[in-house]
């Protein structure tokens, strides 16, 4: 199930009982821009999308698209099994096959798998890169070293190290005691 926070959980499962998913009204702690933060966040996943209201049915609106014309908030197939419920008949036509706004429609939630970190290389000059310059050295590099070189403090060393590096570059970061050193830190050679 699809990690999501207690308003998100909160405002499909009100939209799940109301007549065509209706994700509106909020809940009324959520106004201003923390509101729309949230449904912005649950658009862009997929769960929530904007389609173009029936003022004739009452139906409440969300924002108003131009030329008086506005849309409401409907839960998706996807936000409704984030919850746990499954689409109510699998032939049915899905919520969004009603009118949308001419405006950018919600992405469809992805299907692939996450992508590998991107093999990125950094600019030159930069802390970034002395930092991987100076792990790439033969002899490697300990934090005080890092440290001095960088003009950083310790934990962003190692914050560097653990978030960048390995996170989001990909890169292997190995560490041996050497004697008369203490931790020294590499990266195999490029």
């Amino acid at each position: 199930m699809t990690q999501l926070s207690d308003t998100q959980a909160l405002i499909l499962s009100a939209a799940a009982q109301r007549p065509e998913h209706i994700a509106l009204p909020l809940p009324e702690s959520l106004r201003g821009g923390a509101a729309a933060k949230v449904v912005g966040a649950m658009l862009a996943k997929g769960f929530l999308e904007e389609v173009d209201a029936d003022t004739r049915k009452g139906e409440p609106i969300w924002r108003e698209t131009g030329g008086g014309h506005g849309v409401t908030l409907v839960a998706t197939d996807a936000g409704l099994a984030a919850i746990g419920i499954e689409p109510e008949d699998a032939n049915a036509a899905p919520t969004g096959a009603r009118d949308a706004p001419t405006e950018e429609p919600a992405p469809d939630t992805p299907t692939e798998p996450k992508a590998a970190p991107k093999t990125r290389t950094p600019r030159e000059g930069t802390k970034q890169a002395t930092l991987i310059a100076m792990l790439r050295a033969p002899d490697g590099a300990t934090i005080e070293e890092i440290m001095a070189a960088t003009d950083w403090q310790s934990h962003t060393v190692r914050g560097a190290m653990a978030g960048v590096l390995k996170k989001k570059l990909g890169l292997e970061v190995t560490s041996e005691k050497v004697e008369g050193r203490g931790r020294v830190y590499r990266l195999p050679a490029a």
